[in-house]
């Protein structure tokens, strides 16, 4: 009844009476409610909703009213209430704390895309710096995890000092590999396929050089578990394009983190990232790790780790850190004894967001003060 849009249906709800179905449709990250008339097969959109991500819509009991839970750049998570009857936009019923934050003053992102080295398109979101930076912003390109994730418009919590504070502008890239984009999307990274989407970072920092607004000579790559891989990947792949580079919970070594990490998880690894048994994949990791190339890096790498991590073991991190530092490059490392796959204590998390603001103001943004300025 909805095949002229093609996106992934990830929530529904039928109304008690059975009259309506609402639906909401991941579109390139940003959620999309719909609502369908069973009778006729007839939908239309939800309006006043903010771009963000839909936690889920229901339906009151009265058949007609329906509320979803919406998280954007502004808000952690909002109560809107629609009415299927009467139309119009959705009424705001909630406001979430933000900390102190004023939520005007939050950037919100754009939705930008590019073409890889293929022409295949990649699609992502730019948070820029706040309006009163002038001039091309440094730029922090953000990973996800997964691989099989997605970054999405949701609030940016701590990120927003970046943006605020540093006049940083965060891009957000959504890798062959990741979530929200179709099957075929999904599996372009698999096994042997997994240096393509490193090349789309390549093809991200081709883009970030055509634009007015941002600095291609001072960008920062960071990502957390599989991001941190990619991380490592584009220190090793581009290092002379980029300022610096920040590794959380990062594989190193895809042979090595296989046989190191526990084994429940192992198998279902081997699916993603291929079987490190078979001759021609052990042979490729060997190849493409960042750890037996790491004699490539010469700009600074922070490396930050949980010493009891289950998924990605501290050794992925310690082999790399000295590998680095015996090839004589600059390295940070934070090793926390009472953390796993990545922070959760309050005073590790404040820690951890300390140093990185530290590593960025010296190795990113290079001298250049909080009003924009360089001194």
């Amino acid at each position: 009844m909805a095949a002229d849009i093609p996106w992934e249906v990830e929530d529904f709800d039928l109304s008690d009476d059975g009259k309506w179905l609402c639906f909401v449709t991941n579109e390139a990250g940003v959620s999309r409610a719909r609502v369908l008339d069973t009778a006729t097969g007839e939908h239309r959109p939800v309006a006043g909703l903010p771009d963000g991500v839909i936690a889920g819509g229901q339906w009151h009991s009265d058949g007609h009213h329906l509320a979803f839970s919406v998280g954007s750049a502004r808000s952690t998570s909002d109560v809107y209430v629609w009415d299927a009857v009467e139309g119009g936009p959705a009424v705001r019923w909630t406001e979430s704390e933000l900390g102190g934050l004023v939520a005007d003053t939050l950037v919100e992102p754009q939705a930008i895309d590019f073409s890889s080295f293929d022409g295949l398109k990649i699609r992502g979101f730019l948070y820029p710096a706040a309006p009163r930076f002038t001039g091309r912003r440094p730029v922090i390109i953000n990973i996800h995890g997964g691989p099989e994730g997605q970054s999405r418009p949701i609030f940016q919590a701590r990120n927003n000092f970046f943006m605020s504070e540093l006049g940083v502008a965060l891009i957000f890239p959504n890798v062959r590999g990741s979530t929200g984009y179709g099957k075929t999307f999904v599996k372009l990274d698999n096994g042997l396929k997994r240096e393509d989407s490193v090349r789309d970072i390549g093809a991200l920092l081709d883009w970030i050089a055509t634009r007015p607004d941002l600095d291609p000579d001072r960008v920062m790559v960071t990502g957390g578990s599989y991001g941190g891989f990619m991380t490592l990947a584009c220190a090793t792949t581009y290092d002379k394009r980029i300022r610096c580079a920040l590794d959380v919970v990062g594989i190193s070594h895809f042979a090595t983190f296989l046989k190191n990490t526990e084994s429940y998880r192992r198998d279902l690894r081997r699916v993603e990232y291929g079987d490190e048994r078979v001759p021609e994949v052990a042979e490729f990791f060997e190849r493409i790790a960042p750890l037996n190339n790491a004699g490539r890096i010469t700009k600074p790498l922070f490396v930050v780790q949980g010493a009891n991590d289950p998924r990605v073991p501290a050794s992925e991190a310690e082999q790399m850190v000295a590998k680095v530092r015996g090839n004589g490059g600059p390295v940070w490392f934070l090793n926390a004894k009472d953390e796993g796959h990545g922070f959760r204590k309050k005073p590790n998390m404040d820690f951890q967001f300390y140093a990185t603001v530290m590593f960025v103001r010296e190795h990113l943004l290079g001298g250049e003060s909080a009003t924009g300025a360089f001194r």
